[in-house]
């Protein structure tokens, strides 16, 4: 063990899941031409909107027929939006890993009163996906921000699905190769990829989503922010750029510049990599010491964004007194900020590898972790 103060520092010591570190070299010069004060409903407004829209679209590689809307609350609203809107057509299977998932449980089973299938797996583990009926709607999270694990790949959503797959996508739309056709609608939040502001979702729907809006009215009824049909037929406005209620300006420039700046690294490509080599010098690090593992059981199912590591030193009683004593040092050496594990999730740590952080920054982390895992232990 050594008490060696390391050499190197992060250059962004900023590793939080949400809100994101922003993109490299970021400026708030660059937010120049955001229309402030002026109506989201004028041309230039639409525009920007519409602009988000078709960068989004054309960044994700979406295919011909889905469409793309700008909602209000986040994530959150994004996911909700899609539960009310949809559910109840026919039988619901709800999938749980991490904390998101599990509200997403309660949401459908005490609110909207659904007899739906729950399958739950604990922190660390995915459910077995050969058991879900996907002749009924399926609700999941492709990555579990707070679990750190993620589907290895859409192979067990067979093509000639009859229901429904709803997606909730926040930590893993840029980052992460997802198959558009076996997902019928996508949420997210750019407030964690690409390190945009919040407040702001995003929903993406299928042709096979919107034939369900078009055709299905559920028991219950809808608040306006969730409404995405009118007689019948779905609002295209929406997926333009005529937003449900009033949007930022200034957050959706924010969001534009982001995606031009992706467009500079490769595109979908590009952002996939960085995510990728974040992630690896993480478990490069892991694999060198013997304290420290990755809460994913199974390394194929390991988050690249919300990577979660957990402490395995004997020494150690204490598990969650003891992560926030290393996680308050580092934060104190001001080498990471907001890298406790989610207040729900198992004790221990959570490094965003998201694509906005370099790669750099999170090699020059990982001797501070061994600084402060001893200076702690020492401590004990």
């Amino acid at each position: 063990m050594t008490g060696t103060t390391p050499a190197q520092r992060p250059a962004n010591p900023r590793f939080s899941s949400g809100p994101c570190a922003k993109i490299p070299n970021y400026s708030l010069d660059m937010l120049a031409d955001a229309p402030l004060g002026r109506s989201h409903r004028a041309a230039v407004g639409k525009s920007k909107l519409a602009e988000a829209i078709d960068l989004t679209t054309e960044i994700l590689g979406l295919p011909e027929g889905y469409r793309v809307g700008i909602v209000p609350g986040s994530d959150t609203g994004a996911v909700e939006m899609a539960m009310w809107s949809l559910l109840g057509a026919r039988g619901v299977e709800m999938l749980a890993w991490e904390s998101f998932g599990e509200g997403w449980v309660t949401d459908a089973v005490k609110q909207l009163k659904l007899d739906a299938v729950v399958r739950v797996a604990p922190y660390g583990e995915i459910v077995d996906l050969a058991q879900v009926d996907f002749d009924k709607d399926v609700v999941f999270t492709w990555n579990g921000t707070t679990s750190g694990v993620r589907l290895p790949n859409g192979d067990a959503i067979p093509a000639n699905r009859a229901g429904l797959t709803i997606c909730d996508a926040t930590s893993a739309a840029f980052a992460m190769d997802l198959p558009w056709d076996k997902l019928d609608v996508v949420t997210f939040s750019w407030q964690k990829v690409l390190g945009g502001e919040g407040a702001h979702g995003v929903i993406v729907l299928s042709p096979r989503a919107v034939e369900r809006l078009e055709t299905y009215t559920p028991a219950w009824p809808l608040p306006k922010i969730f409404r995405m049909t009118s007689k019948g037929k779905l609002i295209e406005g929406i997926f333009k750029g005529e937003t449900i209620n009033t949007p930022s300006m200034l957050a959706v420039e924010d969001y534009l510049v982001s995606l031009k700046w992706a467009q500079t690294i490769g595109g979908l490509k590009g952002l996939i990599a960085r995510a990728d080599a974040n992630a690896k010098a993480v478990a490069d690090f892991v694999a060198a010491h013997d304290w420290i593992e990755n809460l994913a059981v199974d390394p194929a199912t390991a988050s690249t964004t919300s990577v979660c590591l957990k402490f395995v030193d004997p020494q150690i009683v204490d598990g969650e007194a003891f992560a926030k004593a290393v996680a308050k040092r580092l934060e104190k050496a001001g080498v990471a900020f907001d890298i406790g594990a989610y207040r729900d999730a198992p004790a221990g740590l959570r490094i965003w590898c998201g694509s906005t952080v370099e790669t750099s920054d999170v090699a020059a982390l990982m001797p501070w972790l061994d600084w402060a895992f001893n200076a702690e232990i020492a401590a004990l």
